[in-house]
């Protein structure tokens, strides 16, 4: 049932991210949690200030679709049952179409992806799985002009 738990997270930040919906984005953090998007030329810092700062740079891309694929979840182990920690790591596709002067809805094919791993860490909450911080490890990204 962990494992699914983590799993729906994981989901969620993809549909938050894609659905620009920053207010769920947040919500899947627990207080204090922090994201860091450097490797991809972002910021890194508390969720909040990111949740910010990707609403504002994700207008950049008016269409983008987050696949999340090889997720490997790790358990921490309490002793031989599942502890109140995880860890998650996942290769990411994310093909993405920038504002441009075609962008009035006619042509919807990408023309920017980026790729590579993503490091999600977890905590049990009253409420649930929770992340803690998220790293994005981008490992090559293509635009097509």
């Amino acid at each position: 049932m962990d494992r699914l738990a983590i799993d729906d997270v994981v989901t969620g930040y993809a549909v938050a991210v894609d659905d620009g919906d920053w207010a769920a984005y947040r919500a899947l953090f627990v207080a204090g949690g922090r994201a860091d998007y450097s490797s991809a030329g972002g910021i890194e810092g508390p969720v909040a200030r990111v949740a910010d700062w990707l609403a504002e740079t994700m207008r950049l891309f008016p269409v983008r679709q987050h696949l999340i694929v090889n997720r490997l979840i790790r358990l921490e182990d309490a002793g031989g049952s599942p502890g109140d920690s995880a860890e998650v790591r996942a290769d990411f596709l994310n093909p993405m179409r920038l504002e441009g002067p075609e962008a009035d809805g006619t042509v919807t094919s990408p023309n920017f992806v980026a790729a590579g791993r993503y490091t999600f860490s977890l905590a049990r909450t009253r409420d649930g799985w929770r992340l803690t911080r998220v790293t994005v490890h981008e490992k090559w990204r293509h635009l097509a002009v």
